[in-house]
């Protein structure tokens, strides 16, 4: 299974915002300067995960974006099912779909894989982590991909 970049891109906005000291603010700018995706698409994502609750997003002047709980209570399979389209395949217009026994494969192997990602907060993908502190936090900015 592979995710959409979309899905991608959400989670490692999630890991920045992690990363960042306690209550401290930043902007989409900054993220995407991080990894290198088109603004757009950030901004995209960034509203899609406020929508969810998992980042606060203020406007104006002091403005900025932050992380709307505690990444201790991010569940990572939680974020992946709120962001991805999860249906693998389209049953719809198949001729063996009656008695085709792979939707159900699929079904059961992305139901495990969620599993997998609920035994993973935003905490343990960030606390600790030394080597990502020192590449999120003083690394320049990385080219910007416009795809």
């Amino acid at each position: 299974m592979q995710l959409t970049s979309f899905t991608d891109y959400g989670l490692r906005a999630l890991i920045y915002l992690a990363s960042l000291p306690e209550g401290q603010q930043t902007n989409i700018t900054e993220v995407t300067n991080i990894y290198g995706v088109s603004r757009n698409h950030m901004v995209k994502i960034i509203n899609q995960l406020s929508r969810a609750g998992y980042i606060t997003a203020t406007r104006g002047k002091n403005g900025g974006i932050r992380l709307g709980m505690p990444a201790s209570q991010i569940v990572i399979g939680d974020v992946v099912r709120k962001m991805e389209p999860l249906q693998l395949v389209d049953c719809a217009s198949c001729s063996i779909s009656p008695a085709c026994r792979l939707k159900k494969a699929l079904h059961d192997a992305v139901q495990r894989f969620l599993q997998e990602l609920d035994s993973y907060t935003l905490a343990d993908l960030v606390e600790g982590n030394t080597q990502l502190y020192e590449i999120i936090l003083s690394e320049p900015p990385v080219a910007i991909n416009t795809q």
